[in-house]
């Protein structure tokens, strides 16, 4: 028989990594799920799906999380085939209207965990002879983000950084596809507190299934980058590569700035 190949997605129990998490069950793949929420509900709708589930519940924002879950995951004594790097929260409002542990913690769980994690993880892919890593981006590294002055430029830093990585390992037979979701319809925004802007009503966002079975499609293709949504998400892609980053600002503050419920055209 045929071992199933094992994938790690954190943040795996909920919005577009729970997503990702059943169209890897469905072909194929064990899983490990991490998320700091209730990993046990979504472990067993997995296995309905004829996965073999392991839920890790630790918190990535730290050091000790980051570790918790490669412990894990080694505990298994399968190599680690795909790492799918999901788990990510935004603040929302002005930059000196936050603490700088709200600040920080964004920055450790969207920029930090994912380095730790790769890491970490890395050499025992080259070591088995290759593997995949799927970045879970944002079109928002495209662009400053007012209003969410953390949040656009860890995700800047990752799509760089998959990048940057990616010619480093081109001999090592590791394959690295960084996707960038428009806004979703998930509780992402809600958690940030950003119900009083435009990205507050979820009506007109990106279904998190659809874009997770964009970025599937793109780690199934070998694609390097690529945006992931609706038309007028794949149109701001585009228009956000030739735009002045002083006309992105201006574009994302009038959406983000709180108390504004304005048109959410990108």
């Amino acid at each position: 028989m045929m071992t199933k190949p094992l994938a790690l997605v954190t943040g795996g129990n909920a919005g577009i990594g729970f997503e990702i998490s059943q169209i890897l069950a469905v072909n194929g793949y064990n899983l490990v799920i991490a998320g700091i929420g209730d990993v046990e509900t979504a472990k067993k709708e997995l296995e309905k799906l004829g996965s073999r589930v392991t839920a890790v519940r630790c918190n990535l924002i730290t050091a000790e999380g980051n570790q918790e879950l490669i412990d894990a995951v080694k505990e298994t004594a399968e190599p680690l085939n795909l790492l799918v790097l999901n788990a990510g929260i935004s603040v929302g409002g002005a930059f000196i209207d936050h603490s700088l542990e709200e600040h920080l913690n964004v920055i450790s769980l969207d920029l930090l965990s994912p380095v730790r994690l790769t890491y970490g993880f890395l050499p025992d892919m080259i070591k088995a002879g290759g593997g995949k890593i799927l970045f879970i981006s944002s079109l928002s590294a495209t662009t400053p983000t007012p209003y969410e002055s953390v949040y656009g430029p860890s995700k800047a830093f990752i799509s760089s950084f998959a990048n940057s990585i990616r010619e480093e390992l081109r001999d090592k037979n590791i394959q690295i596809t960084t996707a960038h979701p428009g806004a979703t319809a998930t509780n992402f925004h809600a958690k940030a507190g950003m119900q009083t802007t435009a990205f507050g009503d979820n009506s007109w966002k990106n279904s998190p299934l659809d874009i997770a079975k964009q970025a599937y499609d793109a780690l199934v293709q070998g694609k390097t980058n690529v945006a992931c949504g609706d038309e007028d998400t794949q149109k701001a892609w585009i228009t956000n590569h030739q735009l002045s980053d002083e006309e992105k600002a201006k574009i994302h503050a009038e959406r983000a700035i709180p108390n504004s419920k304005l048109k959410h055209g990108m």
